[in-house]
């Protein structure tokens, strides 16, 4: 069992928030358990109960409990892991749109989520899992996508990558790109939308909200930069999304905020009036992503379109090679 560790602040850390800290030195750890981990008094910051937005001071001390994955070492798969099978090293393979001897960078399907839950056995760090088993180090997640979320996805190919990845990741040295087909057209065409978010609560606990007063101590800074592509009003637009800030469902619900929902999620109005010939699909795809490879050049990868928004794009008249690589 792994024990307790203890982390000082540094100087270039200060101010930094606690949920921050924890992407450049634990990358594996999600929200949600960081979350838990504070919520329990696990985590503790200069021997105080903390929160995710505690902001830290130069010589804190950090108190980081045992965490879930030190039981299983990522970069020491368990012996009853077995490798790949045929199937799932198909499954991989048609995932990998880039990889060398540091990272995998995977195109992800809608409907595939990347880490598991109380209902899903089917994900890819499983999936990373028996990749490990077979090269000897567990690969591991550098950042998420939601589960109805395609697109490019990161994988660092052992812990030192991944800590490399997750500074830059947090320093926002990475540049992500979306595209989505929205219900309605956002106005003005370009816009940056900054709207605080929040974990709403009661029967809508696994949405994201607008903070309203008197929240602040609990909101996230989230801000998106959007651009209109195309557009069939009165019913859709596409839309390219830039997120300065990752929260959780950022880009769903900030175009929800502004009134245009993407259409397909159901967790943010996107099929109500869903029109005929469109699949009940969530319509975001994680276009393209650049970031300086962590040893030397620069990685940029953009991921092909999956099938149900070829479908759309037909049925809209959108020419997804209208722009040429990196216009949009």
């Amino acid at each position: 069992m792994s024990e307790v560790k203890r982390h000082v602040v540094s100087a270039e850390e200060a101010g930094m928030r606690l949920d921050r800290w924890f992407k450049i030195h634990f990358p594996q750890v999600t929200f949600a358990y960081l979350n838990k981990l504070t919520r329990t008094g696990q985590v503790r910051v200069g021997g105080a109960r903390a929160r995710t937005n505690t902001r830290l001071e130069a010589g804190q001390e950090i108190r980081v409990p045992p965490l879930a994955f030190d039981t299983r070492p990522a970069d020491a798969p368990r012996g009853d892991v077995k490798p790949f099978t045929a199937q799932e090293r198909r499954l991989f393979d048609s995932m990998v749109l880039y990889e060398d001897k540091d990272l995998f960078v995977l195109n992800k399907p809608s409907g595939f989520a990347v880490q598991g839950g109380a209902k899903t056995h089917h994900h890819l760090d499983g999936l990373l899992m028996g990749l490990g088993a077979e090269l000897g180090e567990r690969p591991l997640l550098v950042h998420r996508l939601d589960r109805d979320t395609s697109g490019v996805i990161v994988i660092a190919r052992r812990r030192s990558i991944a800590a490399a990845l997750g500074k830059l990741f947090a320093t926002r040295a990475v540049k992500k790109t979306y595209w989505a087909v929205v219900k309605g057209v956002p106005e003005p065409p370009q816009g940056r939308i900054e709207v605080a978010l929040i974990k709403a609560k009661g029967p809508e606990g696994d949405r994201m909200r607008a903070s309203r007063e008197g929240e602040e101590e609990d909101e996230q800074r989230a801000v998106t930069f959007y651009n209109v592509l195309d557009r069939t009003p009165p019913v859709a637009a596409w839309v390219s999304l830039k997120p300065v800030t990752g929260r959780q469902h950022q880009l769903r619900a900030h175009m929800a905020h502004i009134g245009t929902p993407i259409w397909g999620d159901e967790k943010y109005g996107g099929l109500q009036g869903l029109p005929d010939g469109m699949d009940r699909k969530l319509h975001l795809h994680a276009r393209r992503i650049v970031f300086p490879h962590p040893r030397e050049g620069t990685v940029d990868i953009s991921a092909p379109l999956p099938e149900h928004f070829l479908k759309t794009f037909k049925l809209l008249d959108y020419d997804a090679g209208r722009f040429a690589e990196g216009q949009a």
